[in-house]
């Protein structure tokens, strides 16, 4: 059992280092690598097949699910949804738009 909470919490950090650092190509590298090293320790840890392809997939998930968790809070300022809630336009938004209007 603490082998796979170590697994998931590794798969945890390196999404969440990943989503602050570098952009959603980087999953490509790091998904694979994840799903190797899971599986790699999980092998030598005497888990068998059928049992360790659960845990690739749940590290697989939680690693994905903390790299859009650290991007959302990377680029939280420039949400459109938050700029439609208090009606100013965020970094990339139009100034002056009511100029064109009239």
């Amino acid at each position: 059992m603490t082998t796979i909470f170590l697994l998931v919490l590794a798969s945890m950090i390196a999404g969440l280092s990943t989503g602050l650092f570098f952009r959603v190509w980087t999953l490509l590298l790091v998904s694979p690598a994840t799903a190797l090293l899971a599986a790699t320790v999980l092998q030598t840890s005497g888990f068998g097949f059928w049992t360790g392809i659960p845990i690739v997939v749940a590290c697989l998930i939680v690693g994905q699910v903390a790299y859009v968790a650290a991007s959302l809070y990377v680029h939280r300022g420039e949400l459109s949804v938050q700029d439609d809630i208090d009606g100013d336009p965020g970094k990339h938004g139009q100034r002056h738009i009511d100029d064109e209007n009239e």
